[in-house]
């Protein structure tokens, strides 16, 4: 028993040792000076609490041995309790910093659960985080790279982590089996192919750990798409085809950029998101839906059928219970 003690005792902590012995040292002359000195000290607590002053050097000066032997106790008490509680706050200030440090590099495991893990730091990444901040995200993001050597936002609630991605030490200390969403970017250091060769081990390493998370994919090239559903990926983002779109639409209609990125973003109050039908939608037509959505201030813009999406279809088709509604909701 005394020996298991021991050893439980040896394996703490270095904070946790040096505060048991402090506690240990000041019990043991409060106790003492009690029994030496009953008139000067009449409880046992009063004799602690002249030991805790003594060895802390505050000395307040309100109880003091009187005799000899009391102030020798008091002398071995400085001695010996002073220097454990020197060495224990030294040690707390040093563990501190320490935290702080590996905070700051990166090599701090995260502990919370239900949050968010952008993969790679990149301007995507920050306009995202920027955004999610200003629309008071209530999920803390977890933000993972491995060519950044200190948090970007360290004054925000953003928990990094440096490393690999798809390395499992990385996601261990990333938490990804208790994340709620993952959302892997592309490497902006990597041409397109070894990029999205690069996003799907990642997602792959992702979802061995955790697979029922929701992962969101970038991929750059068509011939990958197909992969990444493979690996298990939830969403896929095409940036190039997205962006090839909106290069498109200007072409043929000069402007209409700056609208579609205003239609997208998310600080001007809208969302574009799928929704199933209420049972009261079913049988209606597309045209007298829009009407009543938009005294919701709901935009009915198209839906999703069969696989296959139509947007602004003709307003006399109905809704069917298998549709996904796509609206701009705020």
């Amino acid at each position: 028993m005394l020996q298991s003690l021991y050893y439980r005792f040896v394996e703490s902590p270095i904070l946790l040792r040096i505060f048991i012995i402090a506690v240990f040292f000041i019990t043991l002359f409060g106790t003492a000076v009690h029994i030496i000195e009953p008139a000067t000290f009449p409880t046992v607590f009063e004799g602690i609490w002249w030991a805790v002053v003594t060895a802390s050097t505050v000395g307040f000066g309100d109880y003091a041995p009187k005799t000899t032997t009391g102030r020798i106790l008091g002398i071995g008490l400085i001695f010996a309790g002073a220097g454990f509680l020197s060495a224990y706050f030294i040690n707390l200030a040093a563990s501190a910093v320490t935290l702080q440090n590996s905070l700051r590099e990166g090599k701090a495991m995260y502990t919370n659960k239900n949050h968010l893990v952008i993969v790679g730091w990149n301007e995507r990444t920050k306009e995202i985080i920027d955004h999610l901040h200003t629309l008071s995200f209530s999920r803390h993001i977890v933000l993972v790279d491995e060519s950044l050597g200190a948090n970007p936002y360290s004054e925000k609630r953003v928990h990094f982590i440096q490393g690999a991605p798809y390395k499992d030490e990385t996601l261990k200390k990333a938490n990804i089996k208790d994340a709620a969403t993952a959302l892997v970017t592309s490497d902006q250091n990597k041409n397109e192919m070894h990029a999205d060769m690069n996003s799907i081990l990642t997602l792959v390493a992702i979802k061995g750990s955790n697979p029922s998370l929701h992962c969101i994919v970038e991929i750059l090239t068509n011939d990958q798409v197909v992969n990444a559903e493979r690996a298990g990926a939830d969403e896929i983002i095409q940036t190039n085809k997205h962006a090839s779109s909106v290069m498109l639409n200007s072409i043929q209609q000069e402007g209409v950029s700056s609208s579609l990125m205003n239609l997208m973003d998310p600080a001007n109050g809208g969302f574009l998101k799928p929704i199933m039908p209420e049972k009261d939608w079913i049988g209606a037509a597309f045209g007298e839906l829009a009407v009543t959505l938009l005294k919701e201030r709901t935009l009915l813009i198209g839906i999703q059928r069969e696989g296959e999406t139509f947007i602004n279809p003709p307003l006399s088709l109905q809704i069917s219970q298998s549709d996904e509604l796509l609206v701009i909701q705020h």
